[in-house]
């Protein structure tokens, strides 16, 4: 071969490897152009995922809304500021049994389990109306919005009749729907309005159900319970007639069983 064949070789070959190495550099370049993009998207991404995270975390609880709520929207067939006073049965009747509840708490489930009935009757017959005030104090001493939520629900009831409102706390209440107290069933709307087909008044009532949805009576529930803290009453159930307490035959607790509740009605209704 000759040298002047040799050389222009080289030269060819050098020339090869020069394309090569732009055509490589070129290549690395928009390989790191390309990570940096996605690093930057990538912490604008995680950015911006905290910063939609601490604006959700400040956003007021739906409670906390309703807390702060200045319209309160009352239900049907409630009375007194805020549509606090809830009266059940004939205008004419001469006594009222305050009853003092919280939707959570087992003893007012075995109360109106045994005694439900007899309250119903008796407020039908017009023996005495009752005058319910609720409470949501167990969603304080066991964490939870069940309380709340159900007396809520509570209110969507009234809205519907007074009648409608009686026999949904008794569902509600019922041994098979009445959840232990550490768990806070009574927070899940579906569960509500679940226990709710079971009164007929309610059953399959849209209105009724997007109130409980919704929360139409969340801030009313607020500001029942309250009026249950200013009560003086310290726990659940309470009972009191015309405001004098109605015990069992301890004279202190409420009457649990179906005679001691008898009892202390006959007396109270003397009284």
């Amino acid at each position: 071969m000759s040298a002047r064949n040799n050389q222009a070789n080289k030269a060819a070959a050098r020339e090869r490897l020069r394309v090569e190495r732009e055509r490589q550099a070129k290549k690395d370049r928009t390989r790191r152009q390309l990570i940096v993009a996605l690093s930057i998207v990538g912490v604008l991404a995680v950015a911006g995922g905290v910063g939609y995270g601490v604006m959700q975390a400040n956003q007021p609880s739906a409670w906390e809304a309703a807390k702060n709520e200045k319209r309160v929207v009352t239900p049907a067939h409630s009375e007194g500021e805020n549509g606090t006073t809830v009266v059940v049965g004939k205008k004419d009747a001469k006594k009222t049994l305050e009853l003092y509840e919280d939707s959570r708490c087992p003893v007012c489930a075995t109360f109106e389990q045994a005694n439900g009935e007899t309250i119903k009757k008796d407020v039908d017959a017009g023996k005495y109306r009752v005058k319910y005030i609720g409470a949501t104090f167990i969603d304080t001493t066991i964490p939870g919005e069940g309380s709340r939520n159900a007396l809520s629900a509570l209110g969507a009831a009234l809205d519907v009749s007074p009648e409608a409102f009686l026999e949904y706390k008794g569902a509600l209440y019922a041994q098979k729907n009445h959840p232990a107290e550490q768990d806070d069933k009574f927070a899940e709307d579906d569960y509500l309005i679940k226990v709710a087909d079971e009164v007929a008044a309610l059953k399959g009532n849209k209105k009724f159900q997007k109130n409980v949805q919704d929360g139409t009576f969340d801030a009313w529930a607020l500001k029942m319970s309250a009026v249950f803290d200013k009560s003086g009453v310290k726990g659940t159930p309470a009972l009191r007639m015309d405001g004098k307490v109605v015990a069992g035959s301890d004279g202190k607790n409420p009457p649990m069983t179906p005679a001691e509740f008898k009892t202390a009605i006959d007396k109270a209704l003397k009284g």
